[in-house]
């Protein structure tokens, strides 16, 4: 079975079924500021509120994106009634404390993948989410991308037969060794946790948790793994690679191999690209995002899903669950004792 179209993608449009919600971030940064122009830019959601351990570091984020106020603490941010939705956007060694202190107060949260530093921390900010009755969600962005939903699409329908593997990369040259953070275990630094989730993910939808798992690779003096690669075993004759490093910028491209059919994604895989639906015996079809939301923009998307799910009642993403974001951990979890980054586990 072949298309003969793609399928419609799913799109998480402004205003189409999701309230306009009130935003508070914890901890601005890099990220952070391409989140909240993403989302300002491209949705109706709006921050109204910064909060910082730095007065100044506040105070200038929120003058940069006109957010009317700025707190010098997080706890302050937390508390305030006007804030509906907490961005976590601090390290993912502040993401378990940060995450328990805005379930506590109440709000929805979304946090900067990696969710924690290890499974048993996202069961942690699950449980507290789940008895607090409020929606926790990881900032995992590549599944709210209109890409994905078609994706997504062609393998449950079938139109790539049995899918038998997933190959996947993404490496990035980090600068500044050893004082950036993803060079320092202490603030849950190495390749795998912030740019091997990436790969993983994509695996994890495709073809759910790994029955085996095997990692090679090397660390940084720093303790934390630099490069890997991981062989994924999902039973007999399904097998999937998959690569990542922080030493060395790859392409970053993903390919999912059916007995019918593949998927090859272009680079970089996990941003709004360019995807090839290709037949073993015809020519490739050609995907192409039409809808002018490019590159980091792309982040806005999960942006407006999590207000759809608010407003329709939802306390977790039905397109990445919690569980799904525990497993991919436990995946992440192992690959990272046999590369013997144990001291941060």
């Amino acid at each position: 079975m072949f298309p003969t179209t793609f399928p419609k993608p799913q799109h998480f449009f402004p205003g189409k079924d999701a309230p306009a919600l009130r935003w508070g971030l914890l901890a601005p940064g890099w990220i952070a500021d391409l989140f909240v122009s993403a989302m300002h830019e491209h949705t109706d959601q709006r921050f109204v509120a910064v909060g910082s351990r730095s007065a100044e570091r506040a105070q200038s984020f929120s003058a940069q994106h006109g957010i009317a106020k700025a707190y010098d603490s997080y706890e302050q941010l937390v508390a305030d009634p006007q804030v509906d939705v907490v961005y976590i956007a601090a390290p993912q060694s502040e993401h378990l404390t940060l995450g328990r202190l805005a379930i506590a107060a109440g709000k929805h949260t979304l946090i900067e993948k990696p969710m924690a530093t290890t499974a048993d921390e996202a069961r942690a900010l699950a449980a507290a989410a789940r008895n607090a009755g409020v929606l926790l969600m990881e900032a995992l962005w590549s599944r709210y991308l209109p890409q994905t939903s078609v994706v997504r699409t062609l393998v449950n329908d079938g139109f790539l037969g049995d899918v038998r593997s997933v190959v996947a990369d993404h490496g990035q040259a980090i600068p500044g060794y050893p004082d950036h953070r993803l060079h320092r275990r202490e603030l849950g630094g190495g390749a795998l946790l912030d740019l091997g989730i990436y790969p993983v993910q994509l695996d994890s939808m495709v073809l759910g948790a790994p029955q085996s798992i095997t990692a090679i690779g090397g660390l940084l003096d720093t303790g934390v793994d630099a490069f890997s690669t991981l062989v994924l075993g999902h039973g007999r004759d399904v097998q999937s690679t998959l690569t990542t490093s922080l030493a060395v910028r790859t392409p970053s491209t993903a390919v999912i191999s059916g007995t019918q059919a593949r998927i090859e994604m272009d680079g970089s895989f996990y941003m709004p690209t360019t995807f090839r639906l290709a037949g073993n015996d015809r020519d490739a079809m050609v995907w192409n995002d039409t809808t002018g939301v490019t590159s980091m923009a792309g982040l806005s998307w999960e942006a407006t899903a999590l207000a759809r799910f608010v407003g329709e009642g939802r306390t977790e993403s039905p397109i990445h669950t919690l569980d799904e974001t525990i497993s991919i951990l436990e995946t992440l979890d192992e690959a990272r004792r046999q590369l013997d980054v144990s001291a941060s586990l």
